[in-house]
C-alpha cells in the first residue's frame, strides 16, 4: 500500500493505494480550446455557460491576483484525508487542474506547500480544495495558483478511502476529469467537456456585447 506507512512521505507505489479507486482513462482538452479559455474570466465564461457551472462563493483563492486554466483532474478523499490527493500526483499530465472534493470539512488541511511544489512539478496549473489547505504564505511564495474553502494548520490522515478520476461535486457543482476548469480572484467555473466549443464561441459574443455596453456609457 503507498505511502500509508510513513506519517510525512509523499512517495507512491506505481500500482496506488489499494483502497484509492481510479476511473477510466478520460479524455483531456487540447491545448488550443484550452488557450481560448485563458483569454477570459470567469465571469464571462460563466454567462457564456448559461450563468451556470459555478462552485459557491466559499471556495476562494488563497490570495488576489490567483488564475488558472486546465483540465480537470478530480480527486475525491475522506474529510481530513490525504491519501488520494497523494496517490493523483501519478495521474498528473501537464495542464491538469486538480479539483479536490474534501467534503467541506475545515478541520484539517488535506494539502499544503509540499504537495503544491510536487503538483507545479509533474505541470499542473492550480488545485481547488472544498476543504482546508495549509502552509498559505509558503503556496503564494510558490506562485501555485489553490482556491479552498479555508485555511487551518492542521494536518491530514492519510487512510483513504477515495478515488481519482471519477466525477466530483465541489461547491455544488459536479466536475468530470477532463472538464475545463477557470478559475481566478472572482472563483471558479467548470465548463463540461462537451460543450466547452459551443462556449468558447459564445465567449466570443458576450465579450463583444460588453466591449458596445461599456462604449454607449462613454
Amino acid at each position: 500500500m503507498a505511502e500509508a506507512a510513513s506519517a510525512h512521505g509523499y512517495a507512491t507505489a506505481p500500482e496506488g493505494s489499494a483502497n484509492i479507486e481510479v476511473g477510466p482513462e478520460w479524455q483531456r482538452p487540447d491545448r488550443s480550446l484550452l488557450e481560448e479559455f485563458q483569454k477570459h474570466s470567469v465571469a464571462n465564461t460563466g454567462d457564456a455557460l448559461g450563468r451556470l457551472g459555478m462552485p459557491d462563493g466559499g471556495i476562494t483563492s488563497l490570495w488576489d491576483g490567483c488564475r488558472a486554466v486546465g483540465s480537470a483532474l478530480t480527486v475525491l478523499t475522506v474529510a481530513g484525508d490525504d491519501l488520494a490527493v497523494i496517490d493523483a500526483l501519478a495521474h498528473i499530465r501537464p495542464g491538469d487542474f486538480l479539483v479536490i472534493n474534501g467534503f467541506g470539512y475545515t478541520g484539517r488541511a488535506v494539502m499544503g506547500d509540499i504537495l503544491a511544489q510536487y503538483f507545479s512539478e509533474r505541470g499542473a496549473v492550480g488545485a481547488i480544495v472544498d476543504g482546508a489547505v495549509r502552509d498559505r504564505d509558503e503556496i503564494r511564495q510558490q506562485g501555485f495558483p489553490v482556491w479552498s474553502r479555508s485555511v487551518t494548520p492542521a494536518g491530514p490522515w492519510k487512510n483513504g478511502p477515495g478515488a481519482v478520476g471519477l466525477p466530483v461535486a465541489i461547491g455544488g457543482v459536479v466536475i468530470n476529469a477532463g472538464d475545463i476548469v477557470v478559475a481566478d480572484s472572482d472563483g471558479i467555473v467548470a465548463v463540461p467537456l462537451r460543450k466547452a466549443r459551443d462556449v468558447a464561441a459564445e465567449l466570443s459574443r458576450v465579450v463583444e456585447f460588453e466591449q458596445r455596453m461599456r462604449s454607449q456609457g462613454t
